[in-house]
């Protein structure tokens, strides 16, 4: 892998059934959301419902096993939800499931097919390697609050990830950064899927599977090698 993606020691420890699988792609293309990754999305949704048959997001095992982790390092996962269960939610609502752009519409779409949380970030645009850690409270995150950009600091051991510059996503997968995301200029990117047992690890290996042979189809040509 060309970036270094470390889980630390003390993460595992508190989540010793997380396991993250990466999709490294190159040569990517970007744009305006389609017809077909508008599809794609309401496919997503459709294949969601009959995952839950009926039930909330939240009812879901993997779900659970995700609010247990976030009760763990001190946050209220009913407020700060993981990412799958919130899009999930909005995937079931009557507004359903937002376009963003191409590359971030399949991911969103693989993340609700499978409810599992996927995040993208730009190569290019990240500072030395990833690290998935828990925070001192002193780093920062820079974000976009009413139109204009400010700093915050995570909670003390506070799960993120981060790199050389400062925190990429806080709450393990709860919001990211705008530094890093995907425009429509990246060519680069790295996708996380990240999954908690009781979720088979071969269903994310699946998921991946599908991520990397969506990005292929819509950017042919593309280098894109999956990390287990």
């Amino acid at each position: 892998m060309t970036l270094p993606l470390i889980v630390s020691d003390e993460v595992r420890a508190l989540a010793p059934g997380f396991t993250p699988i990466a999709v490294e792609a190159h040569g990517l293309v970007n744009g305006p959301s389609t017809e077909a990754s508008s599809a794609l999305l309401d496919d997503a949704a459709r294949r969601l419902a009959v995952r839950l048959d009926g039930r909330a997001p939240h009812e879901d095992p993997h779900m659970t096993a995700w609010r247990e982790a976030y009760t763990a390092f001190g946050s209220k996962p009913s407020r700060t939800r993981n990412s799958a269960e919130a899009l999930a939610k909005r995937a079931l609502s009557e507004a359903g499931l937002p376009r963003i752009n191409l590359l971030v519409d399949v991911y969103n779409a693989i993340s609700v097919a499978y409810l599992v949380p996927v995040g993208g970030e730009d190569i290019d645009r990240i500072e030395g390697g990833m690290r998935l850690v828990r925070a001192t409270g002193e780093e920062d995150f820079v974000t976009v609050a009413g139109g204009a950009e400010v700093v915050e600091h995570p909670d003390a051991g506070e799960v993120v990830w981060r790199d050389e510059a400062g925190v990429t996503c806080r709450r393990w997968n709860w919001r990211q950064g705008p530094r890093t995301r995907l425009t429509e200029e990246t060519v680069s990117g790295i996708f996380l899927l990240e999954s908690m047992a009781p979720m088979p690890v071969a269903e994310v290996e699946q998921a991946a599977a599908e991520l990397a042979g969506l990005l292929e189809k819509f950017s042919p040509g593309a280098r894109i090698t999956v990390h287990p």
